[in-house]
């Protein structure tokens, strides 16, 4: 138990650096997604073309990869390169907002299509406009049914945060990998576990308690 106390110090650092992340990326890309499925299903060909190949290759190859390219692979591309001078922290938030975007995009796209086409055709009717028939009768609709999906997102968010190691951030995972090497010991692993648990069990009753609360508007 002394030991536990010891390293709660810094594996409590290091889990601040992992809500840090986990938390910037959902603020950025919940919005980024819901723009991008909006114009997933627009009108213009060329943009929805566009955002179906953005979508492809964020969601077609490893987060990751993305990780070191950005990192990495970015400061080689001429001008971008020259312009786009990222620290470790901005890197990883670049890459996993736009990897999350990208998921949440087709989140929020099924959940608009499936809602019944009378809806749209009675907005239009009344004579509403196009942001007043997404703000007031579809979006609000669409959060409800879209529940579920970005439950699970946002949990597996947590967890990715632990691939930011690679870019020698300190967050949680490599705040333990240390210890484990200094001490010869499993123990800050076990405590790591925890952590995760943790922050999952939050995430799990907060999506539950909006799950019931919407589910009670239908009764």
């Amino acid at each position: 138990m002394d030991y536990i106390l010891q390293i709660l110090g810094p594996m409590l650092n290091g889990t601040g650096v992992t809500l840090k992340m986990f938390f910037v990326t959902i603020v950025m890309s919940v919005p980024l997604g819901l723009m991008l499925s909006l114009g997933r299903i627009s009108r213009f060909g060329v943009l929805r073309s566009a955002i179906g190949v953005y979508i492809w290759v964020f969601r077609g190859t490893p987060l990751m990869l993305q990780l070191l390219f950005v990192y990495f692979g970015l400061p080689f591309i001429p001008v971008i390169g020259e312009i786009l001078i990222l620290t470790d922290f901005q890197a990883a938030i670049l890459a996993f907002v736009l990897n999350y975007a990208a998921y949440f995009a087709e989140i929020f796209r099924a959940g608009i299509q499936s809602i019944e086409r009378g809806q749209y055709e009675g907005a239009r009717a009344l004579g509403m406009t196009y942001g007043q028939l997404m703000r007031r009768i579809i979006l609000p609709q669409v959060v409800k049914r879209v529940l579920p999906p970005v439950s699970n997102e946002t949990i597996t968010l947590v967890k990715d945060t632990s691939l930011i190691y690679v870019l020698a951030m300190n967050d949680l995972l490599r705040t333990t990998r240390a210890l484990v090497q200094r001490d010869f010991t499993m123990t800050p692993f076990i405590v790591a576990g925890v952590f995760y648990l943790l922050m999952t069990l939050v995430l799990t009753w907060g999506f539950q308690r909006l799950e019931k609360r919407y589910a009670a508007y239908d009764e």
